[in-house]
């Protein structure tokens, strides 16, 4: 990422996240009042003018779950995700609205293309082949994949996992580092994350493989569960727009930047990383 590294201390298990910062069916956050069809930035003169598919609301499409970066808390949605791309409404004058679908639509441009929402927020990796499709806003979270497994597994890396059955997200950088690299398991896709970690709880996969946020935040929330490998692939977050859509992608880049030189960043990350502080 174009930000600081931050290092995860091996709280919730025996490894290490780094992190320099990384989605719905309801509202988010946002304070501030709506506007006509085209927002401006309110710092002059910070972007030109974003055009917004609905009049006074910045629609952000994400898949749930993936706590701790977008999930239901309540009736709401909550998230570091859902608290930056705040940031970013505000910056425009008008308020944040979440919708949700699958993260497919997302990464392969098809939910902005078809005008579902303005901006992608679903702690999404930033590659090649979905630079093809979308618009990234500048990095804003350093990840790697991990593996996690249940309580008593022998499985402590990639050669226990030979025969073993091993559940990957679809349409994810898990399910691609998987399918090159851990050829010996059996993958199982699921649809979205809680689905893939439900199958871990249940007996119905041996281990599986994500991003380390999440699965990290989950083994701390679940006694016996541990992440216990990390794969070193080096993956960055990033924030996506319809592709074209320069405007928005600079107004999205001056919120982050904001965040971090206001201290806002810090004062989210440590919110929603409580273990992990950052520096």
């Amino acid at each position: 990422m174009s930000l600081p590294r931050r290092a995860l201390p091996a709280v919730l298990a025996t490894t290490t996240l780094v992190a320099a910062l990384a989605a719905c069916g309801g509202s988010g956050g946002g304070s501030a009042a709506p506007s006509p069809s085209a927002a401006a930035p309110a710092s002059a003169g910070a972007t030109p003018a974003v055009q917004l598919i609905k009049p006074g609301q910045l629609t952000t499409c994400t898949q749930l779950p993936y706590e701790p970066f977008q999930f239901r808390q309540g009736d709401k949605i909550v998230g570091f995700d859902v608290d930056m791309v705040d940031l970013v409404a505000q910056r425009l004058g008008v308020t944040q609205q979440i919708v949700e679908t699958p993260f497919d639509n997302i990464q392969s441009g098809v939910a902005l293309d078809t005008g579902l929402c303005d901006i992608g927020a679903a702690a999404m990796t930033i590659t090649d082949t979905r630079k093809q499709n979308l618009d990234f806003s500048d990095p804003y979270f350093d990840a790697t994949q991990a593996l996690l497994v249940p309580p008593n597994s022998p499985i402590t890396g990639a050669d226990q996992l030979q025969g073993k059955r091993l559940g990957v997200q679809n349409g994810t950088t898990g399910q691609e580092y998987a399918t090159k690299n851990l050829s010996g398991a059996e993958l199982v896709v699921f649809d979205d994350i809680g689905l893939e970690l439900t199958a871990v709880q249940t007996g119905g996969v041996d281990a599986a493989i994500n991003d380390n946020a999440p699965l990290l935040d989950f083994a701390g929330k679940n006694a016996g569960f541990k992440v216990t490998a990390q794969f070193n692939t080096g993956e960055q977050y990033g924030y996506a727009v319809k592709k074209g859509n320069t405007a928005l992608a600079q107004a999205v880049n001056g919120a982050i930047a904001d965040a971090k030189s206001s201290g806002k960043y810090k004062e989210l990350f440590t919110k929603w990383f409580p273990a992990a502080p950052a520096s």
